[in-house]
C-alpha cells in the first residue's frame, strides 16, 4: 500500500531510500545550516531486492581513478569512526574486516594497470603492494600461480565491512532528526523555466519541492527520463554462491579478483563467489532470476583451476543482484544537470555504491546545502562527462 506525504512542499524530495538515498538524508538532517523538509520516496521499504540489501559488503582502495581512491579512503575513515559520526552512544562500533584485495594479472598489459593504479594509490596514502608470482605462492600457498604475471594487494583498509548496520543507522538517525519516509513512487516530475518544481506521486498526489535527488538505483534512467535528460545507467544481473569447502583452507583468503572473471571472498566460515555474466545484458529490474548453469559451467571450475582444494564444496546458498551500471564508464554520475540544476544524480555506481555512500550522501547535502562539493571534490563523477560522452573510465572494476 502506497502512503500520502504529510505535508505538500519539502526542500528536498529523494528518490530511492536505499543506502545512498538514506545517505544523503541522514547528511542533509545533521547539517546544522540546513533546516528544511525532506521527503524520501521509497518504492519496497523492505529492500529485499535492492543492491543495499545483496552486496558483498566490501570495501577497498584500489580504484583507477584518484576520485575514486579519495572517496574510499573516507569511507574507510567514516568506518572506523562510525560510533563519532552518528554522535550517539548506542551506535555500534563498526569493525572493517581487512583481508584485503588481491587483483590477479595474466599478461603484461593489465600488470602494467596495475602497477600504475598501485603508483597512484600509495601516492593518496593507500599500502597497495604488487607481489610476484612466487610472492603471491609464499604467502598463499594455495594458489595456483604458473600463469599469473603479478598480483596487486592491499592489506589495509580492504575487506568486508558491516554495511547493513550503517544503512539502518542513516535511516534511523535521520527519522529521528526529522526526514519523513514514504512508501511510493514517483511518476513524474513537474517542470518550469529549467527548474523541476515538483513530484507528482504513484498515489496520485503532487508535491512541490526545491531539489529533487535521483538515487533511484537500477530505475535512475527512468526517473531522469521524466526530464527529459539521458542517463546511461541500466540494470546488470551479478550471481553470488555461499558455499564451504571439504577441505577449509588455513586461514582468511584476501578477496580474489580471477582473470577469469570470478571473485571470492572469505564469509565466515565459508567463502563467497561472484562473477560477472558472458554476454553481460542488460536486465529488467525485477529479474533475479538464477542461472545455476553459470555456477555448474564457469564459476566452479574457474574456483576449481585457481585453488584446487575448492574442488569439493557444497553450495549453501545462492542469489541474484543488481548493478546499477553505467554503461558509459562504470562510474558514479553525482551531482546536477545543466539544464536542470536543482536535480541532482546520485546513480550508476556500477557495484560500489555501499563502500561509496558516506562521501557521495555527503557531498549532495553539502550541494544542496551550500551551493557545491566542499569536503571532497566530486566534480571528475559530474554528470556533464555523460553530456559530453567523455568516459572517465574505472579500470579496477569487479
Amino acid at each position: 500500500m502506497t502512503q500520502s506525504p504529510q505535508h505538500a512542499s519539502y526542500d528536498v524530495v529523494i528518490v530511492g531510500g536505499a543506502m545512498i538515498g538514506s545517505s544523503v538524508a541522514w547528511w542533509l538532517s545533521r547539517d546544522p545550516a540546513f533546516r528544511g523538509r525532506v521527503l524520501v520516496v521509497e518504492r519496497d521499504p523492505t529492500y529485499a531486492q535492492a543492491a543495499s540489501s545483496l552486496s558483498h559488503s566490501s570495501i577497498r582502495q584500489q580504484f583507477g581513478s584518484e576520485v575514486n581512491v579519495r572517496i574510499s579512503r573516507f569511507a574507510a575513515e567514516f568506518i572506523h569512526n562510525f560510533r563519532d559520526w552518528m554522535q550517539d552512544l548506542e551506535a555500534p562500533e563498526i569493525r572493517l574486516q581487512s583481508f584485503g584485495y588481491l587483483y590477479l594479472a595474466d599478461n603484461e598489459p593489465f600488470a602494467e594497470v596495475l602497477r600504475d593504479n598501485a603508483a597512484m594509490q600509495n601516492a593518496l596514502g593507500a599500502a597497495t603492494r604488487i607481489l610476484t608470482p612466487e610472492e603471491i605462492k609464499a604467502e598463499w600457498p594455495w594458489f595456483e600461480v604458473d600463469d599469473l604475471v603479478c598480483g596487486s594487494h592491499n592489506p589495509v583498509d580492504e575487506g568486508y565491512f558491516d554495511g547493513a548496520t550503517i544503512f539502518d543507522w542513516f535511516r534511523r538517525k535521520a527519522r529521528q532528526q526529522g526526514v519523513e519516509y514514504i512508501r511510493n513512487e514517483v511518476a513524474d516530475l513537474d517542470l518550469l523555466n529549467g527548474r523541476v518544481t515538483g513530484v507528482r506521486l504513484a498515489s496520485g498526489e503532487a508535491v512541490a519541492c526545491d531539489w529533487v535527488v535521483n538515487a533511484a538505483g537500477t530505475r535512475a534512467s527512468r526517473i531522469a527520463a521524466l526530464a527529459g535528460l539521458p542517463l546511461p545507467v541500466e540494470p546488470r544481473k551479478r550471481y553470488s554462491v555461499l558455499f564451504s569447502a571439504a577441505e577449509p583452507l588455513p586461514k582468511d583468503i584476501p578477496l580474489t579478483i580471477d582473470p577469469a572473471g570470478v571473485h571470492v571472498l572469505p564469509n565466515g566460515a565459508n567463502y563467497l563467489a561472484g562473477c560477472v555474466p558472458d554476454p553481460d545484458l542488460g536486465a529488467d529490474p525485477d529479474d533475479f532470476v538464477m542461472d545455476h548453469a553459470l555456477w555448474e559451467e564457469f564459476m566452479w571450475p574457474a574456483l576449481a583451476t585457481r585453488i584446487p582444494a575448492f574442488e569439493r564444496l557444497r553450495v549453501v546458498s545462492t542469489w541474484v543482484g543488481q548493478y546499477d551500471y553505467n554503461t558509459l564508464d562504470q562510474n558514479a554520475v553525482l551531482g546536477p544537470s545543466p539544464d536542470l540544476p536543482n536535480l541532482l544524480f546520485a546513480n550508476g555506481f556500477s557495484g560500489h555504491g555501499f563502500q561509496q555512500a558516506p562521501a557521495v550522501g555527503r557531498g549532495l547535502a553539502e550541494w544542496i546545502i551550500h551551493g557545491g562539493w566542499r569536503s571532497l571534490d566530486l566534480s571528475p563523477l559530474g554528470y556533464d562527462r555523460v553530456l559530453r560522452g567523455e568516459p572517465l573510465r574505472e579500470r579496477a572494476i569487479i
